[in-house]
């Protein structure tokens, strides 16, 4: 993603959050990634020093991982944070 393009994705994404979200609110990231490699770490790691409740769930041919985090958090720039901190992952995809 370019950084005009990424930029524009997160300020549209902070704006949602805002107008849908009552701050401090406990946040649900759902992410996907190859289970081969060293997605889930680099994930839970991003997460490591948290209050976060991490559920993996392989999917059924165990190709992918869901990694479901669940953290309170005072800001939508903190949400934020996170999906930058976890957007270089290999085979990342946000949902």
């Amino acid at each position: 993603m370019d950084s005009n393009k990424e930029k524009e994705f997160y300020d549209t994404l902070k704006e949602r959050l805002e107008k849908t979200s009552t701050f401090p609110t406990t946040y649900l990231y759902k992410f996907i990634v190859p289970t081969a490699g060293t997605g889930v770490k680099e994930i839970e790691s991003a997460f490591d020093d948290t209050e976060a409740i991490v559920i993996n769930k392989l999917s059924k041919n165990g190709k992918f991982t869901s990694v479901s985090i669940s953290l309170p958090l005072d800001s939508a720039d903190a949400i934020i944070a996170y999906y930058k901190k976890v957007a270089t992952v290999e085979g990342l995809i946000s949902l």
